[in-house]
């Protein structure tokens, strides 16, 4: 999980796909995926693993003009994918501040952290 305020005009451009840059979430999306697949390859002690999925979801809050981005991912095997979650989360949030930082430089990236997690050597993990 992770969260983008915005300003109004800010927000409201991206609501309605009129970033120069273009679309905003779809772009963020893309990065978020991306950001997953090559977590190993920038956070050192990471080891690359099988993805068999990743999916980023944005929730929009209209009443504080904030994008909450959610991200799941998925492996097989005895290994947990926190990691690659995380990464996209946080790749996705560096997007949508790159694609509006002309407009809006005063944009807060904040509350990263695993909301829950499933399987591997440590189990189950549920945010409280």
């Amino acid at each position: 999980f992770a969260k983008v305020k915005l300003n109004e005009e800010t927000f409201n451009i991206v609501v309605n796909g009129k970033a120069k840059k273009g679309d905003v979430l779809a772009v963020s999306q893309v990065a978020g995926i991306m950001g997953a697949k090559k977590t190993s390859d920038i956070i050192p002690m990471c080891h690359p693993i099988n993805l068999v999925g990743v999916d980023i979801e944005f929730n929009m809050n209209y009443e504080n003009f904030e994008i909450e981005i959610i991200a799941t991912t998925k492996c097989v095997g005895e290994t947990g994918v926190e990691m690659e979650a995380l990464s996209a989360v946080s790749i996705a949030a560096l997007t949508v501040y790159d694609m509006c930082k002309a407009i809006d430089k005063g944009m807060v990236l904040s509350g990263i952290h695993l909301v829950e997690k499933e399987g591997g050597k440590s189990g189950d993990f549920y945010f409280k």
